[in-house]
């Protein structure tokens, strides 16, 4: 490995936002996640760490539509999914899948979707090997 590599220092992941303002009460008021970056058509949230979370209502003029989103999972990854999910519930959320153990990938779950369509999966890895697993 070259000791020359430029530093990576943070990661952002940009998403299709139908409704903005929509989009905007799931991330900012139901999930509690915080802006950072307003851009008027793009909203960046800081989603842990330096890892960040970046919806437009448009990602560009060579999109003619939006992208699908049935291949695309945001996973949040918290110590508490049951409790994510009695507070979605009480938010209005609709679940998609229950608090549920995966035993083939050992970690525990549960799904909603955001108001673009998007799978946001709630997840605590159970695997000790996991990164700031505590």
């Amino acid at each position: 490995m070259s000791n020359n590599r430029p530093p990576i220092e943070q990661q952002v992941t940009f998403l299709h936002a139908r409704d903005l303002a929509e989009t905007a009460v799931f991330y900012e008021h139901i999930l509690g996640m915080k802006l950072v970056l307003d851009q008027g058509s793009c909203r960046i949230y800081a989603s842990g760490g330096d890892a960040y979370l970046g919806f437009c209502q448009t990602l560009g003029a060579h999109m003619d539509t939006p992208p699908t989103t049935n291949h695309i999972v945001l996973t949040l990854v918290t110590p508490d999914v049951d409790g994510w999910h009695d507070y979605l519930v009480g938010q209005g959320v609709p679940i998609e899948k229950p608090p549920t153990l995966n035993e083939k990938f050992n970690i525990y779950q549960c799904f909603v979707r955001d108001p673009n369509g998007y799978l946001v999966e709630l997840q605590t890895f159970l695997d000790p090997a996991w990164p700031g697993r505590r």
